[in-house]
Formats: C-alpha cells, structure tokens, sequence
C-alpha cells in the first residue's frame, strides 16, 4: 500500500532528499511514456514484462477518474502482447471484507496461466470511510494475474 493505516507523520525533507537520489539512480537509462495503455503495450516484444495496474473495477473507478476505463480493451492488449511473446503481470481487485466477499469479472479463458493472491492488509478506501473505526473485517486481497 502507498498510505499507511492511520494517522501517520510526513516524511521528513531530508529522508524524502534521500529516497529521490535513490531512485534517480535506479531509473538512469529509463525512457518514461505518457501515452494511453494500448499505445505503450504495443511497444512490448518478446522478452518484455508488461505490468498492468488498472484502475480496480470495484474500488477506485471513482477515485481516478476512470469511469470510462474499459476492461475489454484491457484483455485484448494484454493478448496482443502475449502473442509477440511479452510476459504480462496484471493487478486486479480479488476479495474484500476480509475473504468473505470475492470480486468476479470476464476473464478471457486461458489468457492468464496463474494468479496469485495478495493479502494487502486494510482496505485505504474503507479507512477513509469508516473514520477511526476498527478495520478487522476490511483486509483486502488482490490478485496478480500473471500470462506464464
């Protein structure tokens, strides 16, 4: 998770000062793309790994304005990228309530080999809603959708 549950304190200017020469290093020789996603994963060829991190259908349409973001769209890029021989890792919702309630959507058969759940603790969305309330019955798992 990006936020931590509760309340927590900013990062310090010069811890922020460090993390930034960190990860300055750490991308040197990468070329960033703002374009949308189909664009970018056309790039994609054998050897490269695509991931995915859509908007999740359940939780953050809202919150990112992607009201109009199209799953469809999303599982024939990730199919154009399988085809060229690019491995795909994609994140979607998978249960919320603390296992009790699971998230289904229209998964192509056979378009992802495996997946992998992800307990992602609280749910960040439900800590803002429920206002210091107890989150015991609010662990989110996610899935990882891998094409290998």
């Amino acid at each position: 998770m990006s936020t931590p549950v509760g309340i927590h304190r900013a990062i310090s200017p010069a811890s922020l000062e460090e993390r930034l020469i960190i990860w300055r290093e750490r991308v040197r020789n990468t070329l960033f793309i703002h374009a949308d996603f189909e664009q970018t994963m056309a790039r994609a060829t054998r050897g490269d790994l695509v991931y995915c991190d859509p908007p999740y259908e359940y939780t953050q349409r809202i919150l990112y304005g992607a009201q109009n973001f199209s799953l469809k769209r999303l599982w024939i890029a990730v199919e154009q990228c399988k085809s060229r021989g690019a491995k795909v890792a994609l994140s979607l919702d998978g249960k919320k309530k603390s296992g009790t309630v699971s998230l289904n959507f229209d998964i192509p058969q056979g378009l992802f080999e495996r997946e992998v759940s992800i307990d992602c603790g609280g749910s960040m969305l439900r800590r803002f809603q429920k206002r210091g309330e107890t989150m015991e019955n609010e662990v989110v798992h996610d899935r990882l959708l891998l094409t290998w």
